[in-house]
């Protein structure tokens, strides 16, 4: 049988209706029954019916195509179990607990999910990574479609093996690893009740870098790219097609972008300091070592790529804050940042 051609050649406007479908009838079970717990399982299963979708229309099971195919799956199945369980573990999502009960305020979520799929990898704060389903899926959705896989029609299928094959399939493995890591090590010490609380969780992977889980989750998405594109690098394809495919580029470096300077890093990073601050700053200071023990992370840890902290420790404050990504507006300032949290929490007393 030949691929299906379904309304475009690169299979674009039939994810996105797809992943609208499937985001609204997720909504309509939450709001019916007013149950929150399935809202990040959504998200993250809507990237396995993607690539399944796909790969099943394409009907062109060529090696490369199952195996981006079946990664993006293996990603999927991995986070969107974790969510849930986690969720079920803790009981609740507080993300709606002021909005469960407001049926546009509720429903504002889950269109925003449609675009934007929220992916909390993180335990200690709300880390949530927001990116487009369909705009993130858009390698492998490329590469299964008839335009780069029906080799009967200008499609192009080089043997499998190739040097992007080989990388990406290793940067890759080494993400989901580290993610896969990263989760359940976080978990399992903030449910363990032994974590002293004055003290980041710095257990396994997260001795070493600040945000493992984000420098895993760009890894893979670079991975899963880099395996797409060989019928460009090393087939024959028409101009316009691998245009398209290195067009795909957009969805590790969406990636990228939104956990680096939208709702990722900056989200975890002041919040975190100002919570340690608070600990032993506030009026209601309890861990008067709490903040010394940050600043003492802060100066051991990189913040996304993993380094041992004697290593880091030692490397001059330019290179941690420009080639390690360290930026200055990730900084919490004792002295402004650290008085608006002391007045904020004295207004939240009155």
């Amino acid at each position: 049988m030949s691929p299906a051609n379904v309304l475009d050649k690169y299979y674009l406007a039939i994810t996105v209706l797809v992943t609208i479908g499937f985001q609204l009838s997720g909504f309509a079970i939450a709001w019916t029954l007013q149950f929150d717990k399935i809202t990040d399982f959504t998200g993250g299963s809507n990237f396995f019916l993607l690539a399944l979708l796909t790969l099943l229309m394409g009907n062109e099971y060529h090696t490369r195509n199952i195996v981006a195919s079946v990664l993006v799956m293996i990603w999927a199945v991995r986070t969107a179990g974790f969510l849930l369980f986690r969720v079920l573990k803790t009981g609740s999502d507080t993300r709606f607990d002021e909005i469960r009960s407001h049926f546009f305020k509720f429903l504002g979520f889950w269109f925003g999910e449609i675009f934007f799929y929220g992916l909390e990898t993180g335990i200690e704060v709300e880390l949530g990574l927001f990116r487009a389903n369909s705009l993130v899926s858009l390698p492998v959705t490329v590469l299964n479609s008839p335009a780069v896989s029906d080799v009967q029609k200008l499609g192009s299928d080089p043997s499998f093996g190739t040097a992007c094959d080989i990388v990406g399939i290793i940067l890759w493995g080494i993400g989901w690893i580290i993610e896969s890591l990263a989760d359940m090590q976080k978990f399992r010490a903030k449910n363990s009740g032994n974590a002293p609380k004055d003290m980041p969780v710095q257990v396994g992977v997260w001795r070493y870098s600040r945000h493992p889980n984000y420098f895993a989750e760009m890894l893979c998405w670079w991975g899963i790219w880099l395996l797409s594109i060989s019928p460009t690098t090393n087939g024959s394809l028409p101009s316009s097609t691998r245009s398209a495919q290195y067009g795909t580029v957009v969805s590790p470096l969406f990636t990228m972008v939104l956990l680096m300077f939208g709702s990722g890093i900056p989200t975890a990073e002041k919040p975190t300091a100002k919570r340690f601050f608070l600990m032993s700053c506030g009026d209601d200071a309890r861990y008067p070592n709490a903040w010394q023990n940050y600043k003492e992370y802060l100066r051991n840890t990189s913040i996304l790529i993993p380094l041992p902290p004697a290593l880091y420790r030692r490397l001059p404050e330019v290179i941690k804050r420009t080639v390690l990504l360290d930026f200055s507006f990730y900084q919490f300032d004792e002295g402004k940042d650290g008085a608006a949290a002391i007045e904020e929490t004295r207004g939240d007393g009155l």
